[in-house]
Formats: structure tokens, C-alpha cells, sequence
């Protein structure tokens, strides 16, 4: 197996999840933009705004090559030896939907690859609920579990503890929604994250979290798009926003990663919102659909019992 063959499949993977999310949306179309990294290879952005659901969205391929950053040698636990020339290839969208009884989603999927041949995969899916549904969450969850089985007992249990650890917002003691599957360095053929997998195995793995974007988030956008909503709805769906841009860009790694390299702003900017609001000391009425919302964003909830 190549990084051009993974590559391949990640290119097949976007051009899937654009067809599918304007099939849903019936109006928005995606816009593409190809660029290339002033170190060596490129990518893909599409963006999508002002459709019938999606306010904005975006659909990111890239492949990269370069120097590993010395400030990203500890985080990417590399070794002083290691040879610090990468290749990183993946799949990054967010989707800010108009409405907001529909979900705001995240997902990445990646590998990376060192000119020594050390490599790994890494990614992650979650949802961020402006008003919780706990049918949807368990649904969203009870999807991931199955997917996650299908190649390892512990993948699930291991990364829904993951996703519940790294995407949370410190500084505001909450979750940034309900969670999901979150892993980094499955490294084929060790004992660590990857399991003893083969690297055939863990690319398995990562294709099936994938392919199960397109399913999943559009049978949110079908199921909440008319749904009425009112101003204030409207403005606690701004605040939410807000909450999203502060973990962006205070404590996503793959943010401060693109930053760092001198990635493109453009595309690596793309996960923020089209509009966003903070209000001072905001606190919900007790009882309210946005005070029970809140009280759900925590670590540890068991959504699949």
C-alpha cells in the first residue's frame, strides 16, 4: 500500500461526502479551490455557502510534504533520530448548518508517513449539538460503536474517551458537543493505539470512519431542516458558535499544526463559523431547552445504555 493509494482513496472520499451533502441540500454547491504548499504538494478546498441547509461548509483534501516543524517533533512523538521529512494526506470538513435545530460536525481522517517509513493514521468524528437531542446522540453514537467493532473490541471505548478528553474546552469547564471517536499515531504492527493491527487493518478502520459521514450527517440535515425555530433559538445558536471558534483556535491541535507549518490560512481557517456571538456572562434560564444542553456537555456520558 502507497500514500498515493491512500491518497487516492481520500480524494474518492471527498468528491463522495460533496455529492452527497448537496444532494441533501438541494440548493448550495460546492466551490473548489486548488492550491499548493510552498514545501511540496497541495490540496483541494471546497467550500459551500448559503445553501438550503448548510450556511457554510467545507470539504478539504490536502497532501503535504515538508520538514516537520521542531516545535511539532515532541507532540508527533518523534525521536531524535527519526528523519523529520513528512507526507501528510487527509480528509478535513465542518459543517455550520443555518438552522439550529440541525447539528454543527466535524470529521477528519489522515495518515502520515516519515521519509524512514514510520507512519500512522489518526482522525476523529464528532457532533456539536446546538439544543441536544438525546435520540441523536444516541443514534450518532450507537453508529460509531458499530462501525468502531467491526475491526477492534476497544477501538470504541478507547476513542469515545479520547474524543471526550481532547475536545473539550478548558478554559469553560464543558465538551464542545456530544463527542465522539477521537485517535492519533495507529501505528501498524505495534501494541500501542493501533492494536497490533497490519497497516491494512488500520486503513480498513479509517475508510469505515469515512464512509460514514455522508449517512450519517445527512440523515440529520433531512430529519431537522424544517423545523421551526425562533430569534432567540437563533441567537443561543450564535453563542454555541462562539464556543466552537474558542476551542478552534485556542486548543485544536490540527489548527495550531497548519498555523505553524505556514499552512493555508484559507483552508486551515475554513472550520469557523460564518457568524458567531459572545455575550457577556450568558446564563440560560433554568429549565430551559439551553440550560438542559449545557448540563450535557460533559465527559464521561454513556450515550449507547
Amino acid at each position: 500500500m502507497t500514500v498515493e493509494d491512500i491518497e487516492g482513496f481520500f480524494k474518492q472520499l471527498q468528491d463522495n461526502i460533496c455529492a452527497a451533502v448537496e444532494n441533501e441540500d438541494g440548493a448550495g454547491k460546492f466551490k473548489e479551490d486548488l492550491w499548493e504548499h510552498h514545501s511540496g504538494g497541495g490540496g483541494r478546498t471546497r467550500l459551500i455557502q448559503h445553501g438550503n441547509v448548510i450556511e457554510k461548509g467545507g470539504v478539504n483534501f490536502s497532501s503535504v510534504k515538508g520538514e516537520v516543524h521542531p516545535r511539532l517533533r515532541h507532540q508527533m512523538q518523534l525521536n531524535d533520530t527519526d528523519d523529520f521529512h513528512f507526507t501528510a494526506t487527509g480528509v478535513s470538513i465542518v459543517m455550520h448548518p443555518k438552522n439550529p435545530h440541525v447539528p454543527i460536525i466535524h470529521m477528519n481522517v489522515r495518515y502520515f508517513e516519515l521519509s524512514n517509513g514510520t507512519c500512522w493514521f489518526g482522525g476523529g468524528i464528532d457532533l456539536t449539538p446546538h439544543y441536544v437531542v438525546e435520540e441523536d446522540a444516541k443514534s450518532f453514537h450507537n453508529h460509531l460503536k458499530t462501525a468502531c467493532d467491526k475491526h477492534h473490541p476497544d477501538f470504541y471505548p478507547k476513542f469515545k474517551t479520547w474524543a471526550d478528553d481532547y475536545f473539550f474546552i478548558q478554559h469553560r469547564n464543558e465538551t464542545r458537543g456530544i463527542g465522539g471517536v477521537f485517535f492519533d499515531y495507529l501505528k501498524p504492527d505495534e501494541a500501542g493505539y493501533g492494536s497490533n493491527l497490519s497497516k491494512e487493518e488500520l486503513f480498513a478502520f479509517v475508510k469505515e470512519i469515512g464512509e460514514s459521514f455522508a449517512p450519517v450527517y445527512t440523515s440529520f440535515m433531512k430529519k431537522h431542516r424544517d423545523e421551526q425555530f425562533t430569534e432567540q433559538q437563533k441567537q443561543w445558536q450564535y453563542l454555541r458558535r462562539g464556543r466552537y471558534v474558542e476551542f478552534n483556535l485556542v486548543w485544536d491541535r490540527g489548527t495550531k499544526f497548519g498555523l505553524e507549518t505556514n499552512g493555508r490560512t484559507e483552508s486551515i481557517l475554513m472550520s469557523l463559523p460564518p457568524q458567531a456571538n459572545w455575550e457577556y456572562n450568558f446564563i440560560p434560564e433554568a429549565g430551559s431547552k439551553e440550560d438542559v444542553t449545557l448540563k450535557w456537555l460533559r465527559k464521561g456520558v454513556d450515550w449507547i445504555n
